[in-house]
């Protein structure tokens, strides 16, 4: 544990934010945009499929990597590899006058963009155990602050010209570069000991990664896997909720919007304001069932809701679910595995996530083709419900820290 006190660790976790806040501002300024360049450029609703999932085939691979990377070599220079690759593929995105471009532009970010990992491992390294849940909350505030802003801002500034976008985004990540060489300090020496003293452990990212299959049941892997199939199943259905909402409630590019901006403006509420006073009362293991239960009832409400209340009710309990669930499993992983290799795990997490976040859209998608339009939200929630198990018995592995009472004045 970092000795920096309160203060400090504040800090720090808000540079962390700033430099999340940009990063995803500057991605999602570009997300939104990519079907229609592509379209213009000749490609169907397939290439475009291909052209999203690029990215996370490609972050899927070489997370791991960057975790290992900077578990060795520090968090500061592999949080500015990955901003630098991010830079690099949106100026290829701002001037690409073919497809293949496109998919270069979207490998070359994935590939080198193992910042969410990084950024992980960096707020576990400088934040207490038992605050890690909340600092995790208030950095994930952070980014869906950038996702409700970055497809705002993308859509005015593509306006003034076909690069802009990608130029702006590219402008985005040299000055969180340089934001973060100024203000982020490394916290644990590279290469050396942990904070605890503990020697490194020289694992590698490819044993990591097939570790969690071999060994289901060490509470490493089953926090990866819980991670893994809430979110894929959060991803999944996000992917096929307007289809949805366009059969049953006649909704419309025109006001698809609205939606999506719901639920961000709730994340980020939650995360924000909620989440930490929760963690302090229950404690993460529990909080972390109670947002898989609160995931599940949303998916299933999502599917039976005929009216706008309902599902307004219903779609309100999808970022009170993942907001409890996803800050919870990541603090407890940074605290079941050795800080040595802290951020190896954290990429190995996200190389899970982006395999479920791959292959639950196109599964659900088919089964939303061929067996009935609520069927995906049903399957999900059943499979989210199932994580329960893995769960069970966490509070052995990662315990409630209660807080000493402030002394009061006699």
């Amino acid at each position: 544990m970092p000795a920096d006190g309160g203060k400090t660790a504040f800090g720090k976790l808000t540079v962390l934010m700033v430099t999340a806040f940009i990063d995803m501002l500057g991605l999602l300024m570009i997300l939104p945009l990519l079907p229609f360049y592509a379209e213009n450029l000749g490609a169907g609703g397939f290439v475009v499929g291909l052209l999203v999932s690029s990215f996370s085939v490609a972050q899927l691979l070489s997370a791991p990597l960057w975790g290992r990377f900077s578990d060795r070599y520090g968090r500061r220079p592999a949080l500015m590899v990955g901003l630098g690759a991010s830079a690099v593929a949106y100026v290829v995105f701002a001037y690409a006058d073919s497809l293949w471009l496109l998919f270069l532009s979207r490998i070359v970010q994935g590939a080198g963009g193992g910042t969410v990992s990084v950024i992980q491992a960096y707020v576990a390294d400088a934040t207490r155990p038992e605050d890690r849940a909340k600092s995790l909350g208030w950095l994930s505030a952070a980014t869906n602050a950038g996702v409700a802003l970055g497809p705002v801002i993308g859509s005015w500034v593509q306006h003034w010209s076909p690069h802009t976008p990608g130029l702006v985004a590219a402008a985005l990540c040299v000055v969180n570069m340089a934001f973060a060489r100024k203000y982020l300090n490394e916290i644990r020496k590279p290469g050396g000991l942990a904070a605890d003293g503990s020697k490194p452990v020289r694992r590698s990212s490819r044993e990591a990664v097939f570790r969690v299959i071999s060994h289901p049941n060490e509470p490493a892997s089953r926090l990866i896997l819980i991670y893994a199939i809430a979110i894929g199943a959060f991803q999944g259905t996000t992917a096929i909720l307007a289809l949805f909402l366009g059969w049953r409630f006649g909704v419309t590019a025109d006001t698809i919007g609205y939606f999506f901006m719901y639920i961000g403006v709730l994340s980020v509420v939650v995360r924000a304001l909620i989440l930490g006073r929760l963690v302090d009362r229950v404690g993460e293991p529990r909080l972390s069932r109670i947002g898989v239960v609160f995931l599940a009832i949303g998916l299933t409400g999502v599917s039976l809701s005929h009216d706008y209340v309902t599902l307004a009710l219903a779609v309100g309990m999808l970022p009170l679910g993942t907001a409890f669930t996803f800050p919870c499993v990541t603090a407890m992983l940074s605290r079941v595995v050795s800080s040595t290799e802290r951020g190896l795990y954290m990429g190995v997490q996200q190389t899970y996530g982006g395999i479920t976040r791959v292959a639950f859209p196109v599964i659900l998608g088919a089964a939303y083709d061929s067996l009935g339009q609520p069927t995906p939200f049903l399957i999900s929630a059943v499979l989210v419900l199932a994580t329960l198990a893995m769960g069970r018995d966490l509070e052995q592995y990662a315990p409630r820290m209660i807080r000493p009472e402030k002394p009061t004045a006699s």
